[in-house]
């Protein structure tokens, strides 16, 4: 199922492309999308998922049903009525958020873009409400083993999107702003879908307000940290948008484009993972399981792993040829999708870390532990600050990567902070590699080598993809994904990795 969101959420960014490319309305379109969407992480799936999901865990392992339901209630109430004062807030505020999350805009004297991101953050911003409830919903169906209805509820984001630029757009002066009200519309869509499935379980929530309730508090004490945690690569993602606005019309739009691929193996595989183990880790802790809680985790990094590798080094090198198929029509430009390839190829170093960040994260907040990836957090949001200063300004006329720079700097970023969150499981001896692991890695590298050189040797040139029509590009780049996936299958398989080196025990993962 997330699979199937993350695929969809590819087809609909093609759409996008196709109507609103890279323009002064595009950056001020994924500027008001990308701020709710970066808060909705912050309240839905990162800091309260990492939070709630524990503590219900918890209560559903120690206490009765009743107890259960009582917590459900009070956090609907407390999240809820929270939710609904910031989106007011934002509402009105929405000049000064425009003016915070786009400065460039604003300080340029770019009234188009200013004006527009202003209207669309007035649109968009219930999105934040509508979508953190329905992320609520999910942790509580996670909880329970129902992770099919919530990975699929993306799917209705998706579809909305792509119905509202198709349907919609031709209608509105500005098609962006047709976007904008599908990005609202898709909110109460995704809600709506999840309520029955609550209802079976018998947890409809019944908002009740109740700031004192002990789980709550435990909650909120939880989340607070795990802002940080959970969040920095997202923080710094947006990041990278904040100083875009201050860079050429177009680079908001180019790492837009970018950061969409890298989340496509990131959503698919090391998300869907992470959403899967949490729930396994906080009940191995509340039980007192280390040796399950410790297998659970070798087996999650392994996952992450044979899929990461691959997928970074054929973003590098594909990068290109994978942009004009899915984007270089409509309005996106060939020197559009030169800018985005080189800030996809510098996301692409970083993705095996972004992937190892959402599995190694689980590892502290299922034993209640937000501090430490606070304190990782904070070090590595630090680290990405000097590097957009080194890699961005221009500090000498020959080092000037731009919004490449951007894009660059958080992927050595997230290298620091995966590495310092396994360092810790490491010494804490919460995290001990299994038997094998160092080998299995070896071996995927060997793999991965093979399968980049077989990937040079084939993939044609930049001028023939320029050439050639969709259809081409498309067969042409379906052609290089299976040669890839079957040279490092084979390699894989000639370097003796097997099935079983990612097999988890059904008792363990349950």
């Amino acid at each position: 199922m997330t699979m199937l969101s993350r695929v969809l959420g590819l087809l609909r960014d093609v759409v996008i492309a196709g109507f609103i490319g890279a323009t002064a309305s595009a950056d001020a379109f994924f500027v008001a999308f990308k701020i709710p969407n970066f808060m909705r992480r912050l309240f839905a799936e990162g800091a309260f998922a990492q939070a709630f999901v524990p503590v219900l865990s918890e209560y559903r392992t120690q206490r009765d049903f009743a107890a259960v339901k009582g917590l459900i209630d009070r956090v609907a109430g407390v999240l809820g009525g929270t939710l609904v004062v910031v989106t007011g807030i934002a509402i009105m505020g929405a000049p000064v958020l425009t003016a915070v999350f786009a400065p460039g805009f604003y300080l340029a004297d770019d009234p188009v873009r200013y004006l527009l991101t202003t209207d669309m953050i007035r649109i968009t911003f219930p999105y934040l409400l509508l979508i953190s409830l329905t992320g609520f919903c999910g942790a509580v169906l996670n909880s329970y083993g129902r992770f099919a209805v919530p990975a699929f509820t993306p799917v209705l984001l998706n579809v909305t999107l792509i119905a509202f630029a198709i349907l919609a757009a031709p209608y509105f002066e500005v098609p962006a702003l047709a976007l904008a009200w599908g990005v609202m519309a898709a909110g109460v869509l995704q809600l709506t879908f999840q309520i029955p499935f609550m209802h079976g379980l018998r947890l409809n929530p019944r908002p009740t307000w109740d700031w004192q309730d002990e789980g709550v508090k435990r909650i909120l004490m939880l989340m607070g940290p795990a802002i940080f945690g959970v969040s920095v690569s997202q923080i710094n993602l947006l990041l990278d948008t904040v100083l875009a606005s201050f860079l050429p019309a177009g680079s908001v739009s180019w790492l837009y484009y970018a950061d969409r691929l890298v989340e496509l193996p990131l959503g698919v595989f090391a998300i869907a993972i992470s959403t899967v183990i949490l729930p396994s880790l906080s009940r191995q802790q509340a039980a007192s399981s280390p040796q399950a809680f410790r297998a659970t985790l070798d087996w999650a990094i392994r996952m992450v792993m044979i899929i990461a590798i691959p997928a970074a080094i054929a973003l590098l090198i594909l990068a290109e040829p994978i942009l004009m198929t899915l984007f270089q029509y409509g309005e996106l430009t060939t020197r559009d999708v030169s800018m985005a390839a080189f800030s996809l190829q510098a996301y692409s170093v970083g993705l095996v870390a972004f992937m190892l960040i959402k599995v190694l994260a689980p590892g502290y907040f299922a034993r209640q532990d937000t501090k430490t990836p606070v304190k990782i957090g904070i070090i590595a949001m630090l680290a990405n600050m000097v590097l957009n200063i080194v890699f961005v300004l221009p500090l000498h006329y020959y080092w000037q990567l731009g919004h490449v720079g951007l894009a660059l700097a958080t992927s050595v970023a997230a290298f620091l902070n995966a590495g310092l969150l396994f360092l810790g499981l490491y010494r804490q001896q919460v995290f001990k590699p299994l038997p094998g692991f160092v080998a299995t890695l070896i071996r995927l590298l060997l793999a991965a080598a093979m399968m980049a050189a077989v990937l040079l040797l084939i993939v044609p040139t930049q001028q023939l993809w320029a050439e050639w029509l969709w259809w081409q590009r498309a067969w042409q780049l379906l052609w290089l994904c299976l040669a890839g996936v079957v040279s490092y299958g084979v390699a894989m398989f000639l370097l003796g990795v097997r099935l079983r080196h990612f097999r988890a025990d059904s008792s363990t993962i349950a």
